[in-house]
């Protein structure tokens, strides 16, 4: 019987590199949701902005997946309300510890512009639909396309320098812009290209996520565990998570809290799954974790030299991440909308510089609370305070109310309640003992 013919291998498909617009009026280097956003509102305000990413979407990200009512308040201006109601749907948080559980409502503050409800979307999908929100507001977007280097004229950066990869190879490119908006998320390493520093004097997360089917993924509650403890029962600072998404599956996971006096030390993706085993019965949870992936996660404004001439840094770049729950989804979008709209005005004029006024407004509008965040997120990082402290929070719904609120930075400048002065005050009264305030 005569040998059969070799199997011939198949060749790989052929992807042309991604073409790259020569120049732009505004150009967004990374397409998370404080790049989509500010791509999607300068686009909006009638800038020419090309977004580009180093990643093809769709692509996942390591994050927790729940979405705020702050984060909420910025997708409804997008016009996304209808596509995240399309998801699930949660009324608030169910903290978990020491014996209690209570179930905590989104505050609903009168004159508050804030909605009551929050939700959970794959970060697989959500960036991708922000993504394409860019581009349907007049954005051009170019994925594949990593940003390596900059072009200096003076102080101002003047093109920057974009590899991408093609039949031919890795070819760079350069493009050229009036203004830079950088959105590359933790590591930033355009950011770190320009001078961007991050500081561990003060706090940072240490944080892993993984997805597991679930009976309770239609759970109408996102759920804390405050109480985190090791294999051997020794109690961590920090807390675990379990967020449905409405689609079989959760978003489980646990993080910790640290300084550089005190490092987390801990090894996350064993302490996720020894988290998922303790649950198992009690969230019907079903299979082994997977996309397990963990991340070290910049806090409070804890990073400096965020702008220069023509150029600054959103989103979790710029350390806009919440020290108190690690959550950054809704700074990304607030600060990418608040930028684009500086430009809007700014734009056009030469001589504005970016290089103060950007951190100027950061600090205006989260300096006071990353700073009592961070203080509060750096007491919390001593094991024995959560545990002397937590048993006497979850006896008082009214003393967890009102750290949901504050965790969650649920505070409006328009909120004038009681809960909303002290916290203010206190704000105050932080950053002026800090010896290096947030974004600075």
């Amino acid at each position: 019987m005569p040998a059969s013919p070799p199997v011939q291998p198949v060749p790989a498909p052929t992807v042309p590199a991604p073409t790259v617009p020569a120049q732009t009026d505004v150009l967004v280097v990374g397409a998370g949701p404080a790049g989509s956003g500010a791509a999607a509102w300068a686009a909006r305000h009638g800038m020419e902005t090309l977004l580009v990413d180093a990643a093809v979407f769709p692509r996942d990200k390591t994050c927790g997946d729940g979405l705020t009512p702050r984060a909420i308040h910025e997708l409804q201006a997008l016009g996304l309300t209808d596509w995240v109601r399309g998801h699930t749907v949660n009324h608030g948080l169910r903290a978990h510890g020491f014996g209690q559980t209570l179930e905590l409502n989104w505050p609903d503050v009168k004159g508050s512009d804030l909605p009551t409800w929050g939700s959970a979307v794959a970060r697989t999908e959500f960036d991708d639909h922000l993504r394409r929100t860019a581009v349907a507001s007049g954005a051009t977007c170019v994925d594949g396309a990593r940003a390596v280097d900059v072009v200096m004229e003076g102080d101002r950066v003047s093109a920057v320098v974009l590899e991408t990869t093609g039949p031919d190879g890795r070819q760079r490119v350069e493009v050229r812009c009036r203004w830079l908006v950088v959105a590359d998320g933790v590591r930033s390493p355009l950011g770190k290209r320009l001078g961007r520093e991050w500081h561990r004097d003060t706090v940072y997360g240490v944080a892993g996520r993984s997805y597991v089917k679930s009976e309770r993924s239609d759970d109408p509650w996102i759920s804390s565990h405050l109480e985190l403890r090791d294999e051997g029962g020794k109690a961590l600072a920090g807390y675990g998570w379990i967020f449905p998404l409405g689609t079989g599956e959760v978003n489980l996971g646990a993080g910790a809290l640290a300084t550089a006096k005190r490092p987390a030390d801990i090894a996350v993706k064993p302490l996720m799954r020894h988290y998922a085993d303790q649950l198992r019965d009690e969230f019907e949870l079903h299979g082994d974790l997977r996309a397990e992936a963990s991340a070290l996660l910049p806090m409070g404004g804890a990073v400096s030299n965020v702008a220069g001439r023509n150029w600054a840094l959103v989103g979790d770049a710029a350390g806009c991440v919440n020290p108190l729950n690690g959550e950054g989804i809704d700074y990304g979008l607030e600060t990418g909308r608040v930028l684009a709209e500086l430009l809007a005005v700014h734009g056009e004029d030469d001589g504005y510089s970016l290089a103060e006024a950007w951190p100027a407004l950061l600090r205006e509008s989260y300096g006071e609370s990353f700073s009592i965040a961070r203080r509060l997120a750096g007491i919390a990082t001593v094991p024995k305070v959560i545990t002397a402290l937590g048993p006497i929070g979850m006896r008082s719904d009214l003393l967890m109310t009102l750290a949901l609120r504050w965790m969650g930075n649920l505070v409006t400048e328009e909120d004038r309640d009681r809960a909303a002065r002290v916290w203010r005050w206190a704000g105050r009264q932080s950053i002026a003992r800090d010896a290096r305030p947030p974004f600075s």
